[in-house]
């Protein structure tokens, strides 16, 4: 990309920042292995793997993988909203918030917020300090502010070789590209209409991991590029296993293949979810609550 710059233009290294942002989103879903001990035998390696990965990836491995680990306890789960995950109201909820309430809440589900700002918020500004676990011990802090140091010197090495102007204008959008990515992902792996919410009194792992997450069936390329992470529900169900076996989880359990499956045309039309109805106990639009009210 360096190289085109300087040769041939900028038309061509925006065009390299596609396949460099697919690689990256590789990179981040490899250190994702990391924090579930799935990489290694050891679990030392996993965590030194995780956090040299977490330099490129703009992610603080330690605290990440502690937030993550609460994601995955309480998937599912309407006492546990909050964490790791995207804010998702009830229908009730949404209905007993103010005018200013409801567009706020809007404005953050609409997608030029969720896959525009909020991926250069989340990875550029949000994942610099461990907002929400400044008190939950010296890990978070310890670990997000030696993921910035470690930034800093790999900015400034590349800065000297290459110019801080040429290395932005290279980066910024496969790092843009990769975070948008990465959330888009994330979002169409628990927010689909068919997904499962329960209370805590009637919250159950096994039913919470299968029935709550997706089965995101992509294309060859794009399953290699996502390390097989759309096999989500598998994935929840047991997070040890490594990205390369779930696809012979499928194989060996093929009943599985159509719990909760998505195509890449099924996963757009996931954007106009933005409630949970505890009454038909679905995902739905904001449009459906227009229809009676059964759904209040």
């Amino acid at each position: 990309m360096w190289l085109a710059l300087s040769t041939v233009g900028y038309g061509l290294t925006l065009l390299l920042a596609l396949p460099a942002a697919g690689f990256l989103v590789r990179l981040f879903l490899i250190q994702h292995d990391c924090g579930h001990g799935s990489v290694f035998n050891r679990q030392s390696l996993n965590d030194w793997l995780g956090r040299a990965l977490g330099v490129v990836t703009l992610t603080p491995y330690d605290h990440w993988r502690r937030t993550h680990a609460l994601h995955h306890a309480g998937s599912g789960n309407l006492d546990r909203r909050g964490i790791g995950d995207v804010e998702t109201l009830t229908v009730r909820e949404y209905l007993a918030r103010s005018r200013w309430g409801r567009l706020r809440y809007r404005l953050y589900r609409h997608p030029l917020i969720l896959f525009g700002v909020g991926p250069f918020f989340v990875f550029l500004l949000h994942h610099r300090l461990p907002i929400g676990f400044m008190r939950g011990g010296r890990m978070h802090w310890t670990s997000t502010m030696a993921t910035n140091l470690a930034i800093v010197a790999a900015v400034a090495a590349m800065a000297w070789v290459v110019g801080i102007v040429p290395f932005l204008m290279i980066h910024l959008p496969i790092v843009l590209l990769a975070s948008a990515a990465g959330v888009w992902l994330f979002y169409v792996q628990h927010q689909f209409e068919e997904t499962h919410w329960d209370a805590s009194d009637r919250w159950k792992h096994p039913t919470a991991a299968l029935h709550g997450s997706s089965h995101y069936d992509l294309p060859a390329v794009l399953r290699w590029v996502t390390a097989n992470i759309g096999i989500h529900h598998v994935h929840h169900l047991s997070s040890r296993i490594p990205h390369y076996r779930l696809p012979e989880v499928l194989r060996d359990f093929p009943q599985l293949r159509e719990v909760n499956r998505l195509t890449f045309t099924d996963s757009l039309r996931c954007v106009r979810l933005m409630l949970w109805d505890e009454y038909d106990r679905r995902l739905v639009a904001l449009r459906s609550l227009r229809r009676g009210p059964a759904m209040s």
